[in-house]
């Protein structure tokens, strides 16, 4: 009887040996290091993916706006802005366009009865990002900067221009192509570095 009480205690004795052990630190750190990995990689995913959200925000915002007041609107990209107002407003150069609204506010006139408010919004791009329009039917990218300012049209019969737009940060790239009939993004493209 000792003999099989013996037998039994060493065969219920258990433990990892350092192999075991060693195996399960390498294991641990390198997910670790994957996970780190991602953190500092995902800073330029997270910015480009916020940045297309806005824009696409901004162009949902300005496809209800036009619907409901029967009247085009229209998202500028300009100097790493993307603003959202009156087509009117937007096809007159910027320099002009607050001449204008100097002069509207000096005039103090009321607007007519029945006469809808314009809405505008903007949305400013971080300052090492850059923006890209690509316009239908068109192969090529156009930078929305101080030299190059760039309109996209919504009629208010609900529809849109079908553009894509292309945000640049560093190496890294988002290209989200939008829906004419929705203004939402139709599908999207990235390369995150």
């Amino acid at each position: 009887m000792t003999r099989a009480a013996r037998t039994k205690s060493k065969a219920g004795a258990s433990g990892f040996s350092l192999l075991e052990i060693v195996v399960v630190l390498i294991l641990i750190a390198v997910l670790a290091g994957g996970a780190i990995g991602m953190m500092v990689m995902s800073d330029d995913d997270r910015a480009l993916k916020r940045c297309s959200v806005e824009v696409e925000a901004l162009a949902k915002r300005a496809r209800t706006i036009a619907s409901l007041q029967q009247r085009p609107y229209a998202l500028e990209f300009y100097e790493n802005r993307v603003s959202l107002m009156p087509l009117a407003e937007a096809q007159v150069d910027p320099q002009q366009r607050e001449m204008a609204a100097l002069m509207e506010e000096n005039a103090g006139e009321e607007k007519p009865e029945g006469r809808f408010d314009s809405v505008r919004a903007g949305w400013e791009l971080d300052s090492d990002m850059q923006i890209f329009i690509r316009r239908w039917a068109s192969d090529n990218w156009i930078p929305a900067d101080s030299k190059n300012r760039e309109v996209w049209r919504f009629d208010p019969e609900g529809f849109c221009e079908p553009v894509g737009v292309r945000i640049v940060r560093g190496d890294s790239w988002l290209e989200a192509q939008f829906n004419p009939l929705t203004g939402s993004i139709r599908s999207t493209e990235k390369e995150v570095y």
